[in-house]
């Protein structure tokens, strides 16, 4: 046998599956199948092959090889949510918030989505493609391989093609793997009226879109003093007719109605999920949607943590992705989401990793490719330093336990 890298005496390899399941529901996902004294063969860019040491062939050889011992490997996160495209920071409304604004009397002020559409405006898609190249290189090293990028910084035609255009580009350019989204319905610009930017985004921002072939999905900030149930679903079905499928924010600030538009419109994913109750979770349980959980902007925005257990116990599959973006969420770390959605959420480290893995991979219809370690998917995936256990993951939250990244069967420096 002969491999482009090989893995040996891996601690534990992680998420070992034969097959690719369908997403893990309920008490499925407390099960992580976890492979002890491995070794790993990636050969043109997939998961050649695995097994336990003992059983290694004789005859195997590889260009690389990396001796893992005391250390585990993992299948690389997959971030279903972020808005990774933007131009600026805004750590100005983070004192604000600090001193006792909410998120309302910001967004009210000028700040907020429209802060970061004003900042995004006056800049090249050159330069808002550099800065979001930082960006995604620090994701890499931080053990993400695929994630999802959503417009809805632009707020006019022309700013949300460039988005998107940025969003592909990091696709191309780098080793991650892109998704991405149209969210021109994020927020109204102050100049226009509400029914008449619908009207821009149904008309002209959806055909745009389609036409440059820009998003493979699209999705509305369903809440209070942003998008209606009503407002959205008709958005997302314009968008159904161009290819777009729907994924919808649901139920962050409010109980909003996001959840029942979700279903409704058959949207893959329904994401945040902070203020939500038995009525959405059994429409849920009836819905092929999958809940999606962005722990860090719960922890930023000082918000109640999203009823993981209650979710769980249900019967549901449960996502967890970091919702990155400058306002709310201002970090693309996937450990540090693992991590709170254990200490806050009371996950489980097999719940948590099956939720960033597999079940983020199938909200983003990647389920073939990645999210496990199976024999032909994509060779994403990351070793972590010598660590004891899976667990230690999560508890370790304010340590960097991952040493080398490997994305498309190639290490990254």
């Amino acid at each position: 046998m002969v491999c482009d890298i090989l893995i040996t005496n891996i601690k534990g390899l992680v998420q070992v599956r034969e097959s690719t399941p369908l997403p893990l529901k309920g008490k499925a996902m407390d099960e992580l199948p976890v492979l002890k004294n491995a070794w790993l063969a990636i050969k043109d860019e997939i998961i050649f092959d695995y097994g336990l040491m003992p059983d290694l062939p004789g005859n195997c050889s590889a260009t690389q090889t990396i001796d893992a011992a005391h250390r585990f490997v993992f299948p690389s996160f997959v971030d279903s949510h972020t808005h990774l495209v933007f131009a600026a920071s805004r750590e100005e409304e983070f004192v604000m918030k600090i001193k006792g604004a909410s998120y309302e009397q910001i967004a009210a002020s000028g700040g907020g989505i429209l802060n970061s559409a004003k900042k995004l405006q006056q800049i090249s898609e050159d330069e808002l493609f550099e800065r979001s190249l930082v960006r995604a290189k620090e994701i890499i090293q931080s053990g993400t391989g695929v994630v999802e990028i959503k417009s809805g910084y632009g707020l006019t035609t022309a700013d949300e093609l460039k988005m998107l255009r940025v969003a592909r580009r990091i696709g191309k350019e780098t080793p991650l793997t892109v998704r991405t989204t149209f969210l021109g319905a994020h927020a109204v610009p102050k100049e226009v009226k509400k029914q008449d930017y619908i009207k821009q985004i149904i008309e002209e921002m959806i055909p745009a879109v389609a036409e440059e072939n820009l998003a493979d999905y699209i999705d509305v900030f369903c809440e209070q003093g942003f998008f209606s149930p009503e407002e959205t679903e008709q958005i997302v079905e314009r968008g159904k007719t161009f290819g777009l499928k729907p994924r919808i924010h649901a139920n962050q600030l409010h109980r909003s109605g996001g959840v029942q538009a979700g279903v409704k419109t058959g949207a893959l994913s329904v994401d945040h999920l902070e203020n939500i109750g038995e009525e959405e979770i059994e429409l849920l349980k009836n819905s092929t949607v999958m809940p999606t959980a962005l722990p860090g902007a719960a922890f930023f925005l000082g918000l109640p943590f999203p009823p993981a257990r209650n979710m769980i116990d249900a019967g549901l599959p449960l996502a967890i992705a970091s919702d990155y973006n400058p306002g709310s969420a201002p970090s693309g770390n996937m450990s540090l989401m693992v991590a709170l959605a254990c200490i806050k959420m009371k996950m489980t480290p097999e719940e948590v990793i099956n939720a960033a893995t597999i079940n983020t991979a199938c909200a983003l219809e990647l389920q073939q490719a990645h999210g496990s370690i199976t024999k032909g998917k994509t060779a994403n995936i990351f070793i972590t330093k010598p660590i004891p256990s899976i667990a230690f993951l999560p508890y370790a939250f304010g340590s960097n336990v991952i040493d080398t990244v490997i994305l498309r069967g190639k290490v990254k420096p």
